[in-house]
């Protein structure tokens, strides 16, 4: 029996799917492909980018544009080595040879060791070039979680591409995709070995294009759904399919996460003799927020990002002004997960002054949202911003300043008292 997917790649056989190929612009993407360029494809989390890449390259190798060997590499692996360059290049180059062995070319399989111990930091280039010389078919590399590697690992796996960029396509591969949740022009990637700030499309300027995965349309949810009902008979009320894109807005996880529970998890949803109504989303939403799923958890982080903040900021508190720009918007969704299409969808709520739903999620820790007070930042008799007085702790000194009227920013620094004997 299939089920609603809420983890991973979509497998045919296993989760009902909207098929992936349909989801992207699929002639840009052989354009560049054919035109020797090297692309991004970025999204949040649970969007579909793996399931995407994975039915490209089967594409690509066999299907009706068959004609290129493509490899498709996932490179998180690598994230464990930090910055041990040699460490991480061992890690993804061994990844990319066991990959193209299972696909049948063992020429990489046979040749990176020995290309590893001669190369060291710079074997991935070496072993793209090696690889590219050694077919006169067309190399096709498709990088899944780029943006997991930090510092100078990924600062060496971007210069190595782009070094080889003029040597495509006899003598490396004719086209690259870097897949990730960010787009590399937001990559802000510190150096340990310059001691500096690099920025992703410094590293990279060999990039033609951004693309970026959509969410579902309301048609493609209302397809999803229809697959539910056609395998089990089980239908969803008018009221309900409407709740469902209204409560997620299309993102991908989101519509996976709140059906299936409603669906499979709940006892009353695995009647098939009774249609899923609205109420039984509804219930779905609530554990599903009160389960702190990890997509939904994880967005607390994103709050401390200034850019995110900006944008999410103004929805929480109801404030009817907004001071984003459309790129803090867009760096906002695709940052943003489950909330990514909410954001968006709420910009001209916001703009319009409609103060924000009440279903938003209402847990942050074990204290509920609504309990939360924002203080009010201390003002100078002039009206400029003031730091607060500084609360002594006996292990550290905490100082509070504020940067905005609803968001206060904690500096915390080690206090240098020595205990006393």
């Amino acid at each position: 029996m299939r089920k609603f997917n809420t983890e991973g790649p979509v497998v045919a056989a296993d989760h009902y799917r909207i098929p992936p190929l349909e989801r992207i612009d699929l002639g840009r993407v052989l354009d560049l492909i054919r035109d020797k360029r090297y692309f991004v494809l970025h999204a949040p989390r649970q969007t579909g980018k793996t399931s995407a890449l994975l039915a490209l390259r089967d594409l690509l190798n066999g299907g009706s544009e068959g004609g290129f060997r493509c490899v498709y590499v996932n490179v998180e692996a690598a994230q464990a080595a930090r910055e041990d360059v040699g460490r991480a290049m061992q890690v993804i180059v061994g990844a990319l040879a066991s990959r193209a062995r299972r696909l049948g070319d063992r020429f990489l399989y046979e040749e990176w060791p020995d290309i590893f111990a001669t190369f060291g930091d710079g074997a991935l280039g070496e072993a793209l070039a090696r690889w590219a010389e050694a077919d006169p078919k067309p190399l096709v590399v498709l990088i899944d979680e780029i943006d997991s590697l930090i510092g100078d690992t990924l600062i060496a796996v971007l210069r190595q591409l782009r070094a080889g960029y003029d040597q495509r396509p006899d003598g490396f591969p004719q086209s690259v995709a870097l897949c990730g949740v960010r787009d590399v022009h937001d990559y802000r990637i510190r150096s340990s070995a310059e001691n500096a700030v690099i920025a992703g499309g410094s590293a990279f300027n060999v990039r033609a294009e951004s693309l970026r995965l959509g969410d579902f349309t309301e048609p493609e949810v209302r397809a999803l759904l229809a697959q539910h009902t056609a395998e089990t008979g089980q239908a969803f009320t008018p009221e309900a399919l409407e709740t469902v894109w209204t409560k997620t807005c299309g993102q991908p996880w989101l519509v996976n996460a709140l059906c299936r529970r409603a669906c499979f998890d709940a006892e009353a949803g695995r009647d098939r003799s009774r249609a899923i109504a609205r109420g039984d989303l509804l219930d779905a939403q609530e554990r599903l927020v009160l389960s702190r799923q990890t997509h939904l958890d994880q967005l607390a982080d994103k709050l401390r990002e200034d850019r995110v903040r900006r944008v999410v900021e103004p929805i929480l508190s109801g404030r009817t002004e907004s001071g984003f720009s459309d790129g803090d918007l867009e760096y906002a969704g695709s940052r943003s997960g489950g909330a990514g299409p909410a954001v968006a969808d709420r910009q001209s709520d916001l703009r319009g002054g409609v103060p924000p739903p009440a279903d938003l999620p209402r847990r942050r820790g074990d204290r509920r949202v609504e309990d939360v007070k924002r203080r009010p930042p201390a003002q100078a008799p002039s009206g400029r911003r003031r730091t607060a007085r500084p609360r002594r702790h006996p292990n550290r000194l905490v100082s509070r300043s504020y940067t905005s009227p609803r968001w206060p920013t904690a500096t915390i620094s080690t206090s240098n008292r020595r205990s006393r004997t």
